[in-house]
């Protein structure tokens, strides 16, 4: 296990670039399997998510290589087998493997993944598109067995019960090599999901509508990378160092972003009263004064990413009054909140409401980071609090954020990972 340990109390300036994005990565990495050909990704964070893939890769005898952000992924000896349990658990988005093997094997067995615990997350709507695919599924052990019985996929229509971006991205997976049509309708919109079929695209798939509420696919039998397909820069990661800009900067540029996939939360920046100078591809954040009360409430893209609710609550605390939070899509996204209450925070939850009220000063202590986003959260508020504090279970921030040690040491941060076997600073 590790630590993240904190010196904060320190004013933070200067320029930070943006990784591309988490959540294409892990959807990109288990599509590459579908290729016919060696495929490579350029602009992939070195978080530990990759590594974990890159385990399961080697599992199915799929050679991959990773290097200054250069990914190289080799499916052409792909073999079935059974993946790696400890891998699969450790991350939710290892369940892509599931449209994946199906798309290219037309059967798949996998554990049920792991990952951020935030509350309910059923796979059923994966399984309702798997199912009108053709395929027979089947729980049993904590595994998923999927399985069809004249081993081939025919398009459907299909419509999701909920807005979910998982089960769009597994329908895809397993779309892409179906004879026929398949339609998505109430289909994600999230610009991760544009990235997927981009990529998909590039290798010959055949797919309309990615970024609306509707998508197509018409089946192809083979798949061909000719191109390096370089992955979007991660709008969350965005968001999470302009919240920490308005927390605890003194004047901090965030490059290589792509502002109108900020826009709902910029929105609540500017009605926060943090001053944005939003450039083509960076956003300039001054020091941030007389802050106002907000209420937010998540919503699918292009709504406010649940994903930043976390991240944005330490610049809530400076605000002349109380702020809410309503988490429309995982209400029990809470975990941050006890462990900011450690360091002296003002706030509390009423009935999956979390409430924010001005905090005049912050404390280092001891906490831990249950999920990614809330390590986010601890992050920052160790940044501003007094002290020292210490996060446990830092590897949950290591799991989202792109050499997140590095960025923050060059905005002035005194800050280490140290693991908890030798004590040694990582």
């Amino acid at each position: 296990m590790k630590k993240m340990v904190i010196r904060g109390g320190r004013q933070l300036s200067g320029e930070v670039t943006i990784g591309g994005a988490k959540n294409s990565t892990v959807a990109l990495i288990p599509a590459a399997i579908l290729a016919d050909t060696p495929v490579r990704l350029d602009s992939v964070p070195d978080i530990l998510d990759v590594h974990n893939l890159m385990i399961i890769l080697e599992s199915m005898n799929v050679h991959s290589t990773f290097k200054d952000g250069v990914m190289e992924i080799d499916p052409t000896n792909i073999i079935e087998s059974a993946l790696p349990s400890r891998a699969i658990k450790s991350l939710r988005a290892s369940y892509y493997f599931m449209g994946a093997l199906l798309g290219r094997f037309k059967r798949a067995t996998v554990s049920f993944p792991g990952g951020d615990n935030i509350g309910s997350r059923p796979i059923d709507q994966h399984i309702k598109g798997f199912k009108a695919l053709g395929a027979t599924v089947n729980e049993k052990n904590d595994s998923v067995y999927i399985t069809t019985d004249t081993h081939e996929l025919h398009g459907a229509h299909i419509f999701l019960d909920v807005v979910s971006v998982g089960a769009t991205i597994n329908v895809i997976l397993a779309a892409v090599k179906a004879h026929g049509q398949t339609t998505i309708e109430n289909a994600a919109r999230e610009p991760e999901i544009i990235d997927l079929v981009s990529f998909l695209n590039s290798l010959g798939a055949k797919i309309r509508g990615a970024g609306t509420d509707v998508i197509r696919i018409e089946g192809v039998d083979s798949l061909r990378s000719n191109a390096t397909h370089t992955i979007i820069p991660d709008r969350i990661e965005a968001g999470t160092y302009l919240s920490l800009a308005a927390s605890v900067g003194d004047g901090i540029q965030i490059n290589n972003i792509i502002p109108e996939h900020l826009e709902s939360f910029n929105s609540k920046l500017l009605e926060l009263g943090v001053d944005l100078q939003v450039g083509d591809d960076s956003i300039y954040v001054p020091k941030t004064k007389n802050l106002h009360p907000i209420e937010i409430k998540t919503n699918p893209f292009p709504g406010f990413a649940t994903d930043l609710q976390q991240p944005i609550t330490p610049a809530l605390m400076k605000a002349d009054g109380s702020s809410v939070i309503i988490d429309s899509i995982y209400p029990k996204r809470i975990k941050h909140i006890s462990q900011l209450q450690k360091m002296g925070a003002n706030v509390r939850v009423e009935n999956d409401i979390i409430i924010v009220d001005h905090t005049d000063e912050l404390h280092g202590a001891t906490v831990e980071a249950g999920e990614i986003r809330a390590g986010a959260a601890l992050m920052i508020a160790g940044l501003m609090a007094n002290g020292t504090t210490i996060i446990q279970k830092a590897e949950n921030i290591l799991r989202g954020y792109d050499r997140i040690v590095y960025k923050l040491k060059q905005l002035g941060a005194d800050i280490k990972i140290v693991s908890d076997e030798t004590e040694k600073v990582k």
